[in-house]
């Protein structure tokens, strides 16, 4: 399928603890590298604020302007980004507002329900609580016991207002190293990823993700991808894998939850305590990855129909092999999931299947997860 990414080829970016304490005692003896400030400063950068007015406009063709706004944004930015201990695996977070909600991934979160919050205010780690988690889109959100003075939440952006170019910054705790910060671009829009299940990962289908060349890692899962006017706009969650290098990390691929879908989620939460309007579509059906002569993947059979859902008042059941949905191709159950993640509730598609070895085809108006 176009523009979409299966699993196998992603992989979650949460860190195990072990594996944090690792690297940190591997870079203990860099100077002041495992916890920076996050903001570099510079001569050069400050001899440019005395030039006259009129050459301030186009500070960012500038290599000095460059620097000077990632240091605002950094300033700007990593104080609403904080450091997420589940007990088994370290993640990132981010501010959502003043009441101490954090927003993060379901797979930072994972089976726990209590965490330690380290935020950029100082002190000691912060308990919270799971207000909800929503592994269909990877999504979680827990709340600070108690809300420090100063803390600070993170500004969100607008997803279509994200294009292929901009300049971004992903901000968390990779390899347990708190308020890192790493640079890139938008490499591309639209991405629909399928993440594995293995080791605790969700094995959600996410539409609409960003693409970014900015380096992200093991323990960036739930922080920040940052725009260059501070705002959020989407939540590093995966990174590519390359076979041909053993299965270890693609560099300068990696992906981020979309901005709206984190707050059309964690808006639901906050209000709700769970997901009232998931804004997916759905087919109402259970099913299996088939094979042909050649075992080869050939399509889905429907294992069962959700009575009174999409399917079953389009006349499928049981048996049937879907082969196409819409445009697109079905030859796996990942291939339906993807498929589904571009689509919407109520929307009508024609599904194209098999039923006793006739190929077949009917409109169906997609329910929701």
């Amino acid at each position: 399928m176009d523009g979409s990414v299966t699993r196998g080829r992603v992989r979650r970016l949460l860190l195990p603890v072990s594996a944090a304490f690792a690297a940190a005692a591997l870079l203990a003896g860099c100077s002041g590298s495992g916890s920076g400030s996050g903001a570099a400063h510079s001569s050069p950068a400050q001899a440019n604020a005395a030039a006259p007015k009129q050459a301030e406009a186009p500070r960012r063709a500038d290599g000095n302007g460059l620097q000077a706004d990632y240091e605002r944004v950094i300033k700007d930015v990593l104080p609403s980004v904080v450091q997420i201990d589940a007990a088994n695996s370290l993640g990132s977070g981010i501010v959502y507002d003043a009441q101490g909600h954090i927003v993060t991934n379901a797979h930072v979160v994972g089976g726990a329900n209590t965490f330690k919050v380290s935020t950029a205010t100082g002190g000691g780690a912060i308990v919270a609580k799971l207000v909800a988690a929503y592994p269909e889109q990877d999504l979680a959100v827990i709340k600070l016991n108690s809300v420090p003075n100063g803390l600070k939440p993170a500004k969100f952006g607008d997803s279509s207002k994200v294009a292929m170019g901009q300049i971004v910054l992903a901000m968390g705790s990779p390899l347990g190293l708190s308020s890192s910060v790493t640079q890139g671009i938008v490499s591309a829009t639209g991405r629909t990823v399928t993440e594995s299940s293995a080791g605790g990962g969700t094995g959600a289908t996410i539409g609409n993700m960003v693409q970014t060349s900015a380096a992200i890692n093991p323990g960036n899962s739930g922080g920040a991808l940052v725009n260059l006017d501070s705002e959020i706009i989407g939540i590093p969650t995966l990174a590519a894998t390359d076979p041909d290098m053993g299965g270890s990390a693609a560099p300068g691929i990696g992906f981020a939850i979309p901005v709206s879908m984190v707050k059309t989620v964690a808006d639901q939460i906050v209000r709700s305590g769970k997901v009232t309007d998931s804004g997916r579509a759905a087919l109402g059906v259970t099913g299996r990855t088939v094979v042909d002569s050649n075992y080869q993947p050939a399509g889905v059979a429907i294992v069962e129909v959700k009575g009174g859902g999409a399917a079953d008042k389009a006349g499928l059941k049981a048996g049937d092999v879907l082969t196409r949905l819409g445009d697109t191709d079905i030859s796996t159950i990942t291939s339906l999931s993807e498929a589904l993640a571009a689509d919407k509730p109520g929307q009508t598609v024609q599904v194209t299947y098999t039923r006793g070895g006739s190929a077949k085809t009917t409109q169906v108006t997609l329910g929701e997860i």
